[in-house]
């Protein structure tokens, strides 16, 4: 019965282990999502910006006269 008891305490312990090292690990990418979605919204905003540089830049182009 001890053994059995000792042999369930094991268990328990590495669950427990298991569960911060997940519960840490879950942190450590909801930052990384963070992040990334954070970057994501700079580079479409960049993205956006060159746009409409070069949109206004080609209402300056003179027309092709063909």
């Amino acid at each position: 019965m001890e053994s059995e008891l000792n042999s369930l305490d094991d268990r328990i312990q590495q669950l427990i282990r298991v569960a911060e090292r997940l519960r840490s690990e879950n942190g450590e990418l909801r930052q990384q999502l963070a992040a990334s979605l954070s970057e994501g919204k700079l580079l479409r905003d960049r993205m956006t910006a060159a746009r409409l540089r070069l949109e206004g830049v080609l209402t300056r182009l003179p027309a092709d006269s063909e």
